[in-house]
């Protein structure tokens, strides 16, 4: 396994992140502790949840999951990363979401009580809150700094003025701020290019990719509609029918490296500078395998080269559209 360090910060993390999203409304509990054992034993050591995962129905199910399995011993929490997130709605009460003072300490202690553990290493602030005052943030965090509860802060969905307005905040506070930024970022969604990683690198924030594959339409979909493995719907087929030209070109490709597509793409992002680890979102062992090899699979200049040909990038904004 290789390893990083987030951002600006001294930790250490795996150059993959478990996302596990999937656990609970796809993944049965089982599975999803035969997965996680794997990963560590395979030298993932950063994990990704958020309190609101575990399905409409049973929001907080994903971390209660994560909870037992820490329990069952095994050094399984000393030896995980663990990050967490909070701003969705978690009950039909008025500050039961998003980032007031008093719902970032409620929702720290309820994922706290989910997870089975006494600290957060990365506690993210899911989407960006119009309406609460950065001092206000930055000062509930830094109480949970000191009491142990939580040792970084990290964004995610956050416009690169978002990132800037947080990290100006934190310095007039003389306090350390974000250390990373998760946003989606794949071949097909380069929007991220223009202005999130250009201040994600100013300020010294690791760059945490989510739906590395686009929702699978980078994995090989076309070739697993062909031999009926797969059958797209909904947005997935709105946005095949879009891209399905590049997409076809994009499989041909790897094809001609000799490699699946899944494996390409997520060895794409590695080969990004401002890239932390991708969060990959495995449902089963044999995802998991897949997304394991790309880390081996090193691109030459020119795959790269015909990789940005086939899904054209940005350059940092404002050149990508002025002079």
């Amino acid at each position: 396994m290789q390893y990083t360090q987030l951002g600006r910060s001294g930790l250490k993390v795996s150059r993959l992140c478990l996302g596990t999203m999937n656990f609970g409304p796809h993944t049965e509990e089982a599975d999803a502790r035969s997965i996680m054992d794997s990963a560590l034993d395979s030298g993932i050591n950063f994990f990704d949840t958020a309190n609101v995962y575990g399905g409409t129905g049973h929001r907080g199910r994903t971390e209660e999951i994560l909870g037992r399995w820490f329990a069952t011993g095994g050094q399984r929490r000393e030896r995980t990363v663990l990050a967490t997130k909070l701003y969705g709605t978690m009950a039909d009460r008025p500050n039961e979401s998003r980032l007031s003072a008093l719902n970032i300490r409620r929702a720290l202690d309820a994922s706290l009580k989910r997870l089975q553990t006494d600290y957060i290493d990365l506690y993210q602030f899911h989407h960006v809150d119009r309406n609460t005052p950065w001092d206000e943030i930055w000062q509930a965090i830094d109480v949970a700094v000191q009491q142990g509860k939580i040792l970084y802060a990290g964004s995610s969905n956050f416009a690169g003025w978002h990132i800037t307005q947080a990290q100006e905040a934190a310095s007039r506070r003389h306090t350390y701020g974000l250390v990373s930024e998760q946003s989606i970022y794949n071949l097909l969604t380069r929007n991220v290019e223009l202005e999130v990683i250009p201040a994600a690198q100013h300020y010294g924030l690791g760059l945490i990719p989510w739906s590395p594959l686009q929702g699978g339409l980078l994995g090989g979909v076309l070739k697993a509609g062909r031999d009926g493995v797969r059958r797209t719907e909904g947005r997935s087929l709105e946005n095949l029918k879009k891209h399905q030209d590049q997409i076809r070109h994009y499989e041909d490709f790897t094809q001609e490296l000799g490699r699946e597509p899944g494996e390409v793409a997520l060895a794409w992002l590695l080969h990004q500078p401002a890239v932390t680890a991708p969060v990959v979102g495995p449902r089963t062992q044999d995802q998991l395998d897949a997304a394991l090899r790309a880390l081996d699979l090193a691109l030459e200049p020119s795959a790269l080269q015909r990789l940005d040909d086939i899904f054209p990038g940005y350059r940092t904004a404002p050149e990508d559209y002025a002079w």
